[in-house]
């Protein structure tokens, strides 16, 4: 159950993809610098942080627990596998539905030992351009945890390709598609693209707002101006995906609270065309 309040939808409260990345800045652990962070967000009225975080990402349920414990955000676990090279070893080794056993435990009897429940199965990802043979299993696998236990879907988009391919798969396997969300298509660019899957009956996330490495801020709101004109706007949840120790302020970053301090005041400037 959500809290009443603001919710940011795809974020990382913990996560440790440094191995694969060769890169330190990849393990965020830093406990005081996230409580301080999440406690802004609650003086904001933020109330609930989704963590997608899952499988062979670093998950630590302890740490995500005291953060929650200190802050008062409720935070909503997760269930699944992220993307192929990130993939433990038993995704390679189990089947479909030794795998989606493992998620329907995770949802039924708790995580790793603890009494938390994973709530949503995500982020589960497809490849850049390219949906392997392993990924195709993993997405099979969280149709049959879905339809045991009805939670909500939620992806990872690699720079927001294979978007329509995932709906098609999830529409093809008898998902309801509005228990889909489809991650990252802000990085597409392409207002087109992103409103096709709209028109399917998805939800799509803006959820790499602030990184303009990837994407200008005000392409994304354009294309939010023009998703709102279509009236799908219902369908759009927003946040930040916060993956590295650089992406705190404490470091120089942006900081979790950028969505709601700067993004959103600078999209309704654009939408009243107060800036060019």
């Amino acid at each position: 159950m959500l809290e009443n309040g603001i919710t940011y939808m795809h974020e990382h409260t913990t996560i440790d993809l440094s191995e694969v990345k060769n890169d330190e800045d990849c393990h965020l652990d830093v406990f005081p610098e996230t409580v301080k962070e999440f406690q802004k967000l609650y003086q904001k009225g933020v109330r609930n942080i989704v963590d997608v975080t899952n499988f062979g990402m670093g998950r630590n349920i302890p740490f995500v627990q005291k953060v929650a414990k200190e802050t008062g955000i409720h935070i909503i676990f997760s269930t699944g596998y992220y993307q192929e090279k990130f993939y433990p070893i038993q995704v390679f080794r189990e089947t479909r539905e030794q795998l989606a056993e493992r998620m329907i435990k995770e949802i039924t009897t708790g995580i790793k030992g603890t009494d938390a429940k994973a709530e949503i199965i995500g982020e589960i990802g497809t490849s850049h351009n390219k949906w392997t043979e392993t990924e195709r299993k993993v997405f099979e696998a969280v149709v049959i945890a879905h339809k045991e236990t009805k939670k909500p879907i939620t992806t990872h988009t690699s720079l927001g390709t294979l978007g329509h391919e995932q709906v098609d798969f999830f529409k093809t396997n008898g998902v309801d598609l509005n228990r889909v969300i489809i991650g990252h298509v802000d990085l597409t660019g392409d207002a087109d693209y992103i409103l096709k899957m709209l028109k399917e009956g998805v939800y799509v996330e803006f959820d790499t707002i602030g990184k303009e490495n990837y994407m200008p801020d005000q392409v994304r709101a354009d294309i939010l101006k023009k998703v709102q004109d279509q009236g799908y706007m219902d369908q759009i949840l927003v946040s930040m995906d916060i993956t590295r120790k650089s992406h705190l302020t404490y470091k120089g970053g942006l900081g979790y609270s950028f969505l709601l301090d700067q993004f959103t005041t600078i999209a309704t400037d654009w939408y009243h065309g107060r800036i060019d």
